[in-house]
């Protein structure tokens, strides 16, 4: 069986050919998880027999599976890099890899591309709708206002990644969803989606201060043939 260190594939965004050879309220928690129900929840939301080259009971495009990719020369060992046309999100490797995994976009202009700074990390974090969710789709947000416990129930999922400008919180965030068929498309309310089994893995890998590049829905970015 293959593990995440062992994924090939091409790209057409970002990354050229193969080798040879994954939006949110306040910060803070309202009710923290205890390190055994974070361990029981991370089991409920992985396959059975979970190989992230293959597993998908989600059932989407094979292509949106983690795979290990070359990255082009010049980015960053950390960054991250979401290419909003193709739904990938790339997080970049020491040695000119990068490991690659399906996402979910922000729903029309919802999504905000820009450069930000990853400054806070949480494992199965609470979530709050903000004031402007809550304005637009009071249906949904509005029985929300006061946040929601963690759990794979949660909007934010397993795991979530918070963006910044610089010390001030966009409330964007990349993050796990338990709504794994919306991979690869338009869903959100501002924030990239992953695979809750996805962002588990790529979570360890990801350092605080680490820069997150959000290319625009509209066009590619470059990209070796």
């Amino acid at each position: 069986m293959l593990t995440r260190r062992h994924f090939i594939s091409t790209t057409a965004a970002l990354f050229s050919a193969p080798l040879a050879a994954t939006v949110a309220g306040p910060a803070f928690a309202l009710t923290a998880a205890t390190p055994a129900r974070k361990r029981a929840w991370d089991a409920q939301v992985t396959p059975a027999n979970y190989d992230p080259a293959t597993s998908n009971p989600w059932g989407f495009h094979p292509r949106f599976l983690p795979q290990r990719v070359e990255a082009n020369a010049g980015l960053i060992p950390g960054d991250i890099h979401v290419d909003a046309v193709a739904r990938y999100l790339y997080h970049i490797e020491e040695g000119g890899t990068a490991m690659r995994y399906g996402v979910a976009i922000a729903r029309g202009n919802l999504y905000e591309p820009g450069t930000y700074t990853i400054r806070r990390k949480s494992e199965w974090p609470t979530w709050t709708p903000t004031p402007a969710m809550i304005k637009r789709d009071p249906a949904d947000y509005a029985q929300f206002a006061d946040g929601m416990d963690p759990g794979p129930r949660n909007p934010l999922g397993a795991r979530a990644l918070y963006l910044y400008e610089g010390n001030r919180d966009t409330y964007l965030r990349i993050h796990g969803t338990p709504h794994p068929t919306s991979i690869g498309g338009r869903a959100s309310s501002g924030c990239v989606r992953m695979v809750m089994a996805h962002i588990i893995d790529l979570y360890p890998t990801v350092k605080v201060g680490a820069t997150a590049h959000l290319y625009p829905a509209e066009t590619y970015v470059t990209a070796a043939s």
